[in-house]
């Protein structure tokens, strides 16, 4: 796989590029992110890449700037890889269309293995993204709860009638929890459904979706925590 490190500090990039090469990958390094851009413009000459690294900190922009720029020319999956560990700028990165979220210092193995989880989910077909329809989603499916419908088989999510933007994860976690409002999923089973994984590492990146679809849907207590289990889809007549 070709992998783009997207990270101006050269010693940083020698040493993890020679760990990412030992591992089978093609490593090419930017170190701006203009040269990033670049480098993601199609080519008839080579190979696409299949993962970029994308680090915050860079010469001449903002990575976050970087990343929403990269969503305007490649679908290509990203991984913000950055000291920034709040969780704001975790779901604002997220937002911009980020695939994952790694924060420094990070073990090398983590790092691995969400580099294989992200190609991975890219190699799903996904119908907002223009594929195929799963075909196990009935042509009908609309699921309500509340002032919030969600459209399954076109992935449209609204709330008293208006639209409302959610990346892929974030409307597969509310498809997930609305199919049985009220009911408790645990963590491990949302984990397993929506990102195919049982790693223990996407519990984190669990947590900040979740923070990003209450801010998005502007109903904070919609979706609810149990603590210790996991989350629930909290019906109207439960609320207070």
């Amino acid at each position: 796989m070709r992998l783009l490190l997207v990270e101006d500090d050269n010693h940083v990039a020698a040493a993890l590029s020679a760990v990412l090469e030992r591992h089978g990958f093609d490593v090419v390094h930017a170190r701006s992110g203009e040269e990033a851009l670049r480098e993601l413009l199609p080519s008839d000459e080579v190979a696409p890449f299949g993962v970029v690294l994308l680090d915050l900190g860079l010469p001449d922009q903002d990575g976050f700037e970087v990343c929403g720029r990269i969503r305007k020319i490649s679908s290509t999956p990203v991984i913000m890889v950055t000291a920034r560990g709040g969780v704001r700028s975790r779901i604002h990165g997220l937002n911009l269309g980020a695939d994952d979220y790694v924060v420094k210092p990070y073990d090398t193995g983590e790092l691995l293995a969400r580099i294989h989880a992200v190609s991975r989910r890219a190699a799903v077909p996904d119908e907002s993204e223009g594929t195929a329809r799963d075909d196990s989603v009935p042509a009908d499916s609309t699921l309500r709860v509340g002032a919030v419908t969600i459209e399954l088989p076109t992935r449209q999510v609204c709330v008293d009638g208006t639209a409302v933007s959610l990346t892929r994860k974030e409307f597969d976690v509310l498809a997930l929890l609305a199919q049985r409002p009220g009911v408790v999923f645990r963590r491990e089973q949302i984990i397993s459904e929506v990102w195919r994984t049982s790693w223990e590492g996407t519990g984190r990146t669990l947590e900040v979706h979740v923070a990003s679809l209450r801010s998005k849907l502007r109903l904070p207590a919609l979706i609810e925590t149990v603590r210790g289990v996991g989350y629930r889809l909290v019906e109207p007549s439960q609320t207070v």
